[in-house]
């Protein structure tokens, strides 16, 4: 465990108990008596757009950016840099979002709704850490590390999603401008040059020209993430440094604001009845019952298998646990929805099923994985 996954860690707990606070508070004010001051807040113009625009397609490409660095690490120095330790959190990821999106899939094949498919694949890193923080110390650390890489592995698995189906028309042009800013950022990491700021201006004029080639802007995040250079991975490398720098604005400023912009919902008289359209029912049942299958069952494959090996302090009854705690989608899902549909009242419906399912997700989670720990010697 190095010093920055600690860092990593405690944040994105802690982060996760700030997004709880804030939907909370997003929805009281939503569906309070300043609602029609409130939910007016987020569509406020801001430099040609609005502020809801900003914190989704600007801010957002922030929080890409550091998800990238953590999964730049992870493949350099961590979990996944070792062939038969990545086995088993890839194997669960791939898992975890295959069986979750065919379950949308086959209830909302040929619908309007079908562009809804990525939105049960992805879980949220913070809110799930933060629920495992619950538990404290009697977590065994394979598990926190499996959960952590777990949801890494289903980032970058939603990244590809969202590069692949949900990007506009391409510009040529735009797209050639933003290739040849990659590569003078490339060639800048091979001849070694450390200077963030080279790569941070170079980043700004990137996402510019990735979103105006069509593809969403919040890639160029990734993107960059992998042009800092990483070096040795110690204190001194810019990779490093700049995931130290973001920890705390993305963690308490950045998706906060995410969260109190897209769970300001005013939740309408008689909103339950369309729990039950395909749309609904299958983000439910991807989040709830795609997740915990699909991470157990693969993982399961690979052991028997013999590809992988459950670490030694883990054990079956903890990755199923851990599983349903796969199912608290939230940021990513909430995110996906917003590209996949345009229509607001599918968006609404959407963004309450993901909250509720997230809800139940959790609480699940904290009271198998509870229940598992208290027959551990001395648990």
């Amino acid at each position: 465990m190095t010093r920055l996954f600690l860092e990593f860690f405690k944040t994105e707990k802690a982060s996760g108990l700030v997004l709880i606070a804030c939907t909370l508070i997003s929805l009281s004010l939503a569906n309070s008596g300043i609602a029609a001051s409130y939910l007016p807040l987020w569509q406020l113009p801001l430099f040609g757009q609005t502020f809801a625009y900003w914190i989704n397609d600007g801010l957002m490409a922030v929080f890409f950016l550091l998800v990238g660095l953590e999964i730049e690490r992870e493949i350099y120095v961590g979990e996944l840099s070792q062939a038969r330790k990545a086995l088993l959190p890839v194997a669960a990821a791939i898992g975890g979002m295959l069986v979750p999106a065919l379950l949308h899939f086959s209830l909302n094949a040929g619908t309007a709704t079908q562009a809804g498919i990525g939105i049960p694949m992805a879980t949220d890193i913070a809110f799930a850490l933060g629920v495992l923080s619950l538990l404290g110390q009697r977590v065994p650390l394979s598990v926190k590390v499996f959960l952590t890489a777990l949801a890494i592995i289903d980032d970058l698995g939603a990244i590809v999603v969202i590069a692949v189906f949900y990007s506009g028309n391409l510009s040529v042009v735009n797209l050639l401008i933003a290739v040849c800013i990659i590569a003078v950022l490339f060639v800048c990491n091979r001849l070694r040059i450390n200077s963030l700021a080279i790569y941070l201006v170079g980043g700004v004029f990137l996402w510019h020209f990735v979103h105006q080639s069509g593809i969403h802007a919040t890639i160029s995040g990734v993107i960059l993430a992998f042009l800092v250079p990483f070096g040795k991975g110690d204190a001194s490398s810019p990779s490093y440094r700049l995931q130290h720098i973001l920890h705390y604005p993305v963690a308490f400023f950045v998706l906060p604001l995410f969260a109190l912009a897209n769970t300001s919902l005013a939740i309408a008289p008689g909103w339950y009845a369309s729990l039950l359209q395909p749309n609904e029912l299958g983000i439910a049942l991807g989040l709830l019952v795609g997740k915990p299958v699909g991470i157990t069952v693969f993982s399961w494959l690979g052991v028997k298998a013999r590809i992988m090996a459950l670490p030694d302090d883990m054990t079956w009854k903890h990755i199923g646990s851990v599983s349903v705690l796969g199912g608290v989608g939230f940021t990513m899902s909430i995110f996906i929805t917003l590209l996949a549909f345009q229509n607001p009242l599918v968006v609404q419906q959407s963004k309450i099923v993901i909250l509720i399912a997230s809800l139940i997700a959790g609480c699940t989670g904290y009271v198998l994985l509870r229940c598992v720990l208290r027959t551990r010697p001395g648990g």
